[in-house]
């Protein structure tokens, strides 16, 4: 478990770490980066580097130590859903959420595939907000298999946003994240692919998350606030849009 830095949740809970990239969202992962450093800081837990997909039974147990309810991002180290993850160990970890209903747990996958093969075969306690992830129009179709799974509430992360999402039906979704990529060589983002999807979101009654725009010279507002590090609301690259913070939550 660790305090996290990412502004839609309190803590990060690993109970897998590694993983293998699948898509262009993939290129610059910051889990990536961040075992490396974990690694070289001799952390047990990522000795084996990021390629190696490992589960962690013993953190099984951690959710159950926390005295307060927590907001909790499953496997930020990682995709709960890799095909190299047994299902008895997702069930198991379901089973832990299950048991702590005093949390919200966020799981994220880019595998819609494998989530969808198996979701009739977990128990979606309201506690558990499950998402996918999108870069571009190409990957739609995680969305499409995120609307038939029986989670009380459906997110999407649109992070990077890498090109326009025009065609993004939000039938059954509760929630979008939208983010631009950060650190070196990160990629541009473009207002107009930003502010199609919250058009979108304001229309069908979703809410809407803006997270970042990445780095200063992607946000068309050179004086937004929120670019000075020493702003209460500061994000990679500013957070502004329209002159607005948008930081909403699924109700």
């Amino acid at each position: 478990m660790a305090e996290s830095s990412i502004e839609w949740t309190e803590l990060t809970w690993n109970p897998v770490t590694g993983c293998k990239k699948i898509s262009p969202g993939c290129k610059f992962c910051y889990a990536e980066v961040m075992t490396r450093r974990l690694k070289a800081m001799g952390q047990e837990k990522y000795k084996d580097g990021f390629k190696v997909i490992k589960t962690h039974p013993e953190s099984l147990n951690i959710p159950f130590t926390w005295k307060r309810p927590k907001v909790v991002f499953v496997n930020s180290m990682s995709d709960l859903f890799h095909d190299e993850i047994p299902l008895d160990y997702i069930k198991a970890v379901f089973l832990v959420m299950n048991q702590t209903p005093q949390h919200i747990y966020q799981v994220l996958t880019k595998r819609s595939d494998r989530l969808l093969k198996v979701a009739n075969q977990l128990n979606w306690t309201p506690n558990i907000w499950m998402g996918v992830s999108v870069e571009n129009d190409k990957y739609l179709y995680r969305v499409d298999d995120l609307q038939k799974v029986p989670a009380k509430t459906r997110f999407l992360s649109i992070e990077p946003l890498l090109g326009p999402v025009a065609d993004l039906t939000l039938e059954g979704i509760n929630w979008v994240i939208v983010g631009g990529e950060s650190g070196h060589g990160a990629r541009p983002l473009k207002y107009e692919w930003i502010e199609s999807i919250r058009v979108n979101c304001e229309g069908n009654s979703v809410p809407f998350f803006f997270k970042q725009w990445g780095k200063p010279k992607f946000n068309i507002d050179p004086n937004d606030p929120t670019i000075d590090k020493l702003h209460p609301k500061h994000a990679k690259g500013g957070c502004q849009l329209n002159g607005k913070i948008y930081r909403e939550l699924p109700n």
